[in-house]
């Protein structure tokens, strides 16, 4: 791809005074990005800016009915918040193990903020309770597993769905759900098990209702890929003793940030005008790129949003995620030598929240007393910028998201920020970002093949396909 050193005078100010920002907060760095855009494209992107974060705080677009998460962070209520909190003490005080029973957004956020946040090797630490997942598929050999552990271990669950129909996460609780009450019987049970599904209507809210299963609410205004600030991810979040609070403070400051300057010195806008200038330019991959495993997750719930919000009319960028250096060493030559249809986007952590130093050894074997001394955070960060500068010399423009660490606050800064920017991207690609028809294809030939009543004619259909 040609270099054009392009950008607009609005975005050469923001890249000249980054670095004069508070280290506090997150930064995003185009430096790697900027040879590669036309300025034509972002200009063209640029002059749409105010129509669409009008359409976004207006709620006048498509898909509006979900934009409830647009002023949520700032209208949580501190009664919700002291609710959870109650109610994931009580938990953890009989439970060794919490089952989130639940599939894409209803689990996704809530384990993106988990594991970024706990020990590395949570299970092995013995702290209670561990969070565990299931209802996000249907292996027999998955959930056979999960109950040999169960049997052993005092544990309580949360089963999250609007609907309390969708197949995945109904089998799970189903199952989970017989042994509960065989272990514990029916009204003990009862109290080991949160419903967080719609405020009047479906299956699971008609079971809670029967069974006085305590409950919490799913806004109506809020998708699931969405709902990490609700209680779908706040109570799984508060039973693994992170600090709600501070997650919400993030988030609520960077709605603030956004409604205050929603122009291109605002980093949302700046992140969804680059990449999507990218996209128009034939760049139709976009790779997460991490440096820390505890981010793994996080990459997940980012391809989640981003895949779902705007593959549509055949259109969309396509998210994938790597971990570096690990990943380094299995797709590095491909992002550094392969096809020239992709971008990547850097979370790079500024601090660690531990210090480990490499140490000298007389005989230098390994040949490492050059770095010495040195804290491995700094060769990780070293690693990050070769990276980044080979890749861009290989024809691949580089975004960076520089957080100062990995917290509460800023994890809540994070997730808002990509909600917004996914918004503002899907509308900039006039898509509906917050439907998702091409979901329901495969769950309908699985009820035809299945033999699912009101499937008949299709169940035919699909059988002569497949020569059945």
């Amino acid at each position: 791809m040609q270099k054009n050193i392009c950008l607009s005078q609005d975005l050469h100010f923001f890249l000249s005074s980054q670095h004069q920002q508070n280290s506090n907060i997150m930064k995003i760095d185009l430096t790697h990005a900027e040879p590669f855009l036309d300025k034509a494209v972002v200009n063209s992107l640029e002059s749409r800016i105010s129509n669409v974060y009008e359409t976004v705080f207006n709620k006048t677009g498509a898909g509006n009915d979900f934009l409830g998460w647009v002023n949520l962070p700032s209208e949580i209520d501190e009664s919700l918040l002291a609710d959870i909190e109650k109610t994931a003490a009580d938990l953890r005080k009989k439970s060794d193990i919490f089952v989130v029973i639940g599939i894409g957004g209803s689990y996704l956020g809530a384990r993106a903020v988990i594991e970024a946040l706990q020990n590395h090797f949570a299970p092995l630490t013995g702290e209670k309770p561990l969070i565990v997942y299931a209802g996000h598929n249907m292996s027999e050999d998955y959930l056979h597993d999960l109950m040999a552990i169960l049997d052993k271990k005092d544990y309580s669950l949360a089963v999250i769905s609007k609907s309390g129909t969708t197949t995945e996460p109904a089998i799970a609780f189903r199952i989970l759900k017989q042994h509960i009450i065989n272990k514990y019987g029916e009204q003990e049970a009862a109290s080991r098990i949160i419903a967080i599904t719609d405020k009047a209507r479906g299956a699971l809210k008609q079971l809670a209702n029967v069974k006085g299963y305590k409950t919490y609410i799913v806004p109506d205004d809020v998708g699931g890929r969405f709902s990490v600030l609700t209680p779908v991810g706040l109570l799984p979040i508060a039973m693994a003793g992170i600090d709600i609070r501070a997650l919400v403070k993030g988030a609520v400051e960077m709605e603030k940030q956004c409604k205050a300057c929603p122009t291109l010195e605002n980093p949302v806008t700046q992140y969804a005008v680059v990449r999507q200038a990218l996209y128009a330019q034939g760049l139709t991959n976009e790779i997460m790129v991490n440096y820390e495993p505890r981010l793994v997750y996080f990459s997940e719930w980012w391809k989640q949003l981003y895949g779902e919000s705007h593959g549509k009319q055949h259109k969309g960028i396509f998210p994938a995620s790597v971990t570096f250096s690990t990943d380094l060493h299995s797709m590095g030559q491909y992002i550094q030598d392969g096809l020239r249809n992709l971008f990547e986007t850097v979370i790079s952590v500024e601090n660690s929240n531990h210090e480990l130093r490499i140490p000298m050894e007389n005989e230098d074997l390994d040949q490492l007393n050059y770095i010495a001394g040195k804290r491995i955070s700094e060769v990780n960060h070293k690693a990050e910028l070769g990276t980044v500068l080979a890749h861009e010399d290989g024809g691949v423009p580089n975004l960076r998201i520089v957080i100062p660490e990995v917290s509460e606050k800023v994890l809540g800064e994070l997730i808002y920020f990509f909600e917004m920017a996914c918004a503002v991207s899907g509308y900039m690609l006039d898509v509906n970002p917050f439907d998702q028809p091409g979901v329901e294809a495969y769950k309908k030939n699985m009820f035809a093949l299945l033999g699912k009543k009101g499937f008949e004619e299709q169940t035919a259909a699909l059988n002569k396909r497949l020569n059945l």
